[in-house]
């Protein structure tokens, strides 16, 4: 399901880039705080710091980074960016990282997925997005509700974790269809299903595309992470990763589940296709010679045997029975039928 954005974007006109914005208390709450507030906010008290989820592709966004921020151009240019490749890099006491999440946004398919990049020198935390994600919103409302994160780091925890974790809703959802075709009646409507597989396949080889770099970015980020990324954060983004690999594998599961009901259903076909053509030629070699006996007798020529005979159609007729089972128990004794 997807939810609204009302709750915590204050940023609908263009005049400011802000979505939300959080300041933590250290304890695992925070408050709001508006774009105004945010610009004159200075790390002070222990334990405070400043989370900001901010439209990437509003004016603007960039000076900001470079001028408030102190962030260098080319890494303020990759923050705003469309490019999504995941990735994680670690600059002076910053960590600047692209991650990807499943996109539960109307019309959407789940290989659609959307970029959140993030940056953090432990005292701030910016991440920026062009289209809604949950997640961010989801860890917002646990910090309102006081069960948030404490620090920069946990923060990043939480959104990586939650980010992979609402990715097992859609593999567990094309497992499901999986195991729902191979339930099904393969030799009904075999156009519909191989469409389907067809789908799931095209599904799993997205999110893997997506999810497989993830992978090498999370490495990335516990093993180059900043000192103010703690040793308990550095084992929850381990956890993560093994994780993300346990999704990976279920992805290469469901693939290839799909291909084998896919070549299974397509056997079928190719046998239903061989049977007919067997029964069609098995009846072809029946009546071949058949219509043999009666296109010859059936020539307008002169001196045609029996033409005068009262009888000759029904001698005709028994020496075509007599064919068809000389021919019956041929293709018995041959094993053709």
């Amino acid at each position: 399901m997807v939810e609204s954005d009302s709750e915590f974007d204050t940023g609908d006109d263009d005049s400011t880039p802000l979505l939300f914005g959080r300041l933590l208390d250290g304890q695992g709450g925070a408050r709001s705080i508006d774009w105004h507030q945010a610009q004159l906010w200075e790390p002070g008290k222990p334990g405070e710091m400043l989370w900001l989820h901010i439209h990437r592709n509003r004016p603007g966004v960039q000076d900001w980074l470079e001028s408030h921020l102190g962030i260098h151009e080319p890494t303020a240019e990759l923050l705003i960016s469309d490019s999504t490749r995941p990735r994680a890099f670690r600059e002076d006491d910053a960590l600047v990282a692209t991650l990807r999440g499943i996109n539960f946004n109307p019309d959407a398919e789940p290989e659609d997925m959307i970029s959140m990049q993030l940056w953090s020198n432990g005292k701030w935390l910016i991440t920026l997005r062009r289209f809604p994600l949950q997640t961010p919103r989801e860890v917002a409302q646990e910090l309102d509700a006081g069960k948030g994160p404490v620090d920069a780091g946990a923060l990043v925890t939480w959104l990586t974790e939650l980010m992979i974790a609402r990715m097992n809703h859609s593999i567990i959802d094309m497992n499901d269809h999986i195991d729902a075709l191979e339930d099904a009646d393969i030799d009904g409507d075999a156009e519909d299903m191989l469409g389907r597989i067809a789908t799931i396949r095209r599904n799993c080889l997205g999110l893997k595309r997506h999810m497989a770099p993830q992978h090498d970015a999370l490495e990335s980020i516990a093993r180059d992470a900043p000192d103010w990324f703690e040793d308990h954060d550095r084992r929850e983004i381990r956890e993560s990763i093994e994780r993300l690999r346990r999704y990976l594998d279920d992805l290469d599961i469901s693939k290839e589940s799909a291909l084998v009901l896919q070549d299974d259903i397509r056997a079928r076909a190719v046998a239903r296709s061989e049977r007919t053509n067997y029964l069609l030629t098995i009846i072809a070699a029946i009546f071949l010679p058949l219509s043999f006996v009666t296109g010859l007798l059936g020539i307008n020529v002169g001196g045609m045997p029996g033409i005068n005979h009262p009888d000759a159609f029904w001698i005709v007729v028994g020496l075509c029975g007599v064919i068809l089972v000389v021919q019956l128990m041929l293709f018995r004794k041959w094993h053709w039928l």
